[in-house]
């Protein structure tokens, strides 16, 4: 798996992608988003049946393109509203690639003094 600054941004493609494309489209697809693909950040795109990923990185070096493919399911997304692209967290995107349901996920969170179970 990366290993992913802080403070680095994923920006996720509401609209299906042509996943045959690859460097050269994915970065005119973040463009046409009104993005910067050369910023470091992670930019996410999903297939029209949305069982494929890619993930466009740019490294101060060169392009680098990563590829998953659910082999059941489909990576589910919360409800973007009237936005062409979300931004999330890394965490949000480790769920995703795992094909957790981003629709309605639930966090356990700790709390001082709480009984185990409840």
């Amino acid at each position: 798996m990366l290993t992913l600054a802080p403070n680095t941004r994923v920006f996720l493609a509401v609209e299906p992608f042509d996943m045959r494309g690859s460097f050269r489209s994915l970065a005119g697809a973040a463009r046409a988003l009104g993005l910067d693909p050369t910023d470091g950040h992670l930019y996410v795109f999903l297939s029209k049946r949305r069982n494929i990923a890619k993930v466009l990185l740019f490294d101060r070096s060169g392009w680098c393109v990563f590829m998953k493919r659910l082999e059941r399911g489909s990576f589910q997304l919360p409800d973007p509203g009237e936005q062409q692209q979300l931004v999330v967290d890394t965490a949000t995107l480790h769920l995703l690639l795992e094909g957790i349901d981003l629709r309605a996920p639930r966090r356990a969170w700790y709390r001082r003094g709480a009984a185990r179970g409840s």
